[in-house]
């Protein structure tokens, strides 16, 4: 969600009863600073911000963060643990991103206070294991909460994840057709035309899988990942290049031939335009009547 999960969006949601999260992405420590300074401005509520770890400009962007006094941070690409102890000295919660199993149990002795186990279905970066398979084993194999990723659209998602054992959900790709989602029309357009079968997952060579949805872009970068790895040395710069920037255009420009439009599976769905509020309403009350 980074790009699209911004300052607006985060605090739409905390201010409706969930948790925001911005996506800080590739963001500096000031373009991080920026986007919580807006979520503040919003609302008085919880809200955090996702790190990716790989980001060259991950200690400023903590700086920001610790600095803002944002409640939580939700991490992936990387392993959190040297970040852990100055996060914790400021109160902060720090919820890792997990893929398997065995990755969940080395976050839980690093200390963390939850996991966040996402299932392959997720739109962006994602694992090689379905939710409905990662949860239940996940919240098996620790003993620190688990809120299930990936999938989960509506309540009967949310109801699903409970039966799993999870604590609670993170949504992505349903929020991005909310009215306080500032994505391109061409990428709403994108989500909202989307059948369950118009994803598909690039990366998947270069070790930096990711499910976007079908376009030219998309459907390039899979002709030009396969060809490459039939190549004794596969050209990986030129496949990085390739993808660098692509969800930002997509994002912010909405060039469907250049942009890569992340979004999961549940994106045939997606068919309406609510508020973050009306998202969560609903997707609370029927996850309310089913669990009851």
């Amino acid at each position: 969600m980074a790009w699209a999960a911004d300052g607006k969006l985060a605090a739409a949601v905390s201010e409706a009863g969930g948790l925001g999260i911005i996506g800080s992405g590739h963001f500096d420590g000031e373009q991080t600073r920026a986007q919580i300074q807006i979520a503040k401005s919003l609302t008085d509520k919880p809200f955090g911000v996702n790190v990716m770890l790989l980001n060259r400009h991950v200690e400023e962007v903590l700086d920001a963060i610790v600095e803002e006094g944002v409640a939580v941070v939700t991490t992936g690409a990387g392993n959190p643990a040297k970040h852990i102890e100055r996060l914790h000295a400021a109160g902060i919660k720090v919820i890792p991103v997990v893929p398997s199993v065995g990755l969940a149990k080395i976050m839980e002795r690093t200390g963390v206070d939850a996991v966040i186990a996402e299932g392959m279905e997720s739109g962006g970066h994602i694992g090689k294991l379905t939710t409905m398979a990662i949860v239940p084993q996940v919240v098996d194999a620790v003993n620190i909460p688990v809120i299930a990723a990936g999938g989960i659209a509506d309540g009967r998602g949310v109801a699903a994840a409970f039966m799993l054992g999870a604590i609670g959900v993170q949504m992505g790709t349903r929020f991005l057709t909310a009215q306080e989602s500032h994505i391109h029309r061409n990428y709403k357009d994108a989500v909202l035309k989307a059948k369950d079968v118009d994803t598909l997952v690039t990366g998947a060579y270069a070790g930096h899988a990711a499910r976007v949805l079908k376009n030219k872009m998309s459907k390039n970068f899979i002709k030009f990942e396969k060809a490459e790895s039939t190549k004794e040395e596969p050209d990986m710069l030129a496949l990085e290049q390739l993808g660098n920037g692509a969800l930002r255009t997509a994002v912010q420009d909405g060039d469907a031939e250049h942009g890569s439009f992340m979004a999961g599976e549940v994106a045939g769905m997606i068919h309406d335009e609510p508020t973050a509020a009306e998202i969560l309403e609903r997707t609370w009350a029927q996850a309310t009547e089913l669990l009851g």
